[in-house]
């Protein structure tokens, strides 16, 4: 009989595999569309789980794709095929045996500007940044301090409007994780807290609007953004990351002495 914790680690996985399967087809020419069935089939057939996204709220795919100046919530379309140069956001969350996991991260197709993997690289170091502060006892809000800190220190900027959150046997629960510094939703971590972390990082500044779709969010000045999202647990020093990848170099427990 598996256990909450258990089932929580094998949906996490679940979630990072659906990312790595996904990224051979991430080339130019393919549409979002595409590779959002790709990814549905995968998670429906080959994984016997179910895509959190599809129908939440009413959003009518299974996986979120943000190209270029998306920051988030993209509807994947037939129409929209990927060029070279494009940097691409993949979110994807899963449910399985009742348990959510959720993660994401940015694709290069073809060869993407100097500029743009600068982007993608301080958006995931500010995210590894925060994840490796991870550690009972810690107030919540350090977290958003110290990635806010390290992105403008880059002369990128943070989005303000979206956050982390807690997750489990749903979707979204407290605690809220902000990447910027604010007083707001704080509290102090404990150890078996589960929750995501998902810094939101634009080239120019950090307004967002969102589209009449109701859903895609775009930067206001159409600079591009990047997103990297883990599902982490508090543990007795430190954290584990649930969601990792098999590309990823950095250990699966970061302990903290």
């Amino acid at each position: 009989m598996f256990n909450f914790l258990d089932k929580m680690r094998f949906v996490c996985r679940l979630a990072s595999e659906v990312l790595e399967y996904v990224e051979f087809y991430v080339k130019p020419g393919v549409s979002t569309g595409e590779l959002d069935s790709l990814c549905h089939n995968y998670i429906v057939n080959n994984q016997n789980a179910i895509p959190a996204s599809l129908g939440y709220h009413g959003f009518p795919k299974s996986v979120c794709i943000s190209v270029n100046e998306v920051v988030c919530h993209g509807i994947p379309s037939n129409k929209k095929r990927l060029k070279n140069g494009d940097i691409v956001n993949i979110d994807v969350a899963i449910i399985k045996d009742g348990c959510y996991g959720d993660t994401s991260k940015m694709f290069f197709v073809g060869s993407p500007s100097i500029l743009s993997k600068r982007l993608c690289k301080v958006s995931q170091n500010s995210l590894y940044l925060a994840i490796y502060m991870v550690r009972p006892g810690l107030h919540i809000k350090e977290l958003g301090k110290s990635i806010q800190k390290f992105v403008e220190l880059e002369n990128f900027s943070v989005v303000r409007e979206y956050c982390g959150h807690g997750i489990g046997k749903n979707f979204h629960e407290d605690p809220h994780v902000l990447h910027y510094e604010s007083d707001d939703f704080d509290c102090i971590l404990n150890e078996g807290m589960i929750f995501t972390i998902e810094p939101m990082v634009n080239v120019g500044t950090c307004f967002v609007r969102v589209m009449k779709d109701g859903w895609t969010v775009k930067t206001k000045d159409h600079g591009f953004s990047a997103q990297y999202e883990h599902t982490v647990l508090v543990t007795k020093y430190g954290c584990e990351i649930m969601t990792l990848r098999s590309d990823e170099k950095i250990s699966k427990i970061i302990n903290h002495f």
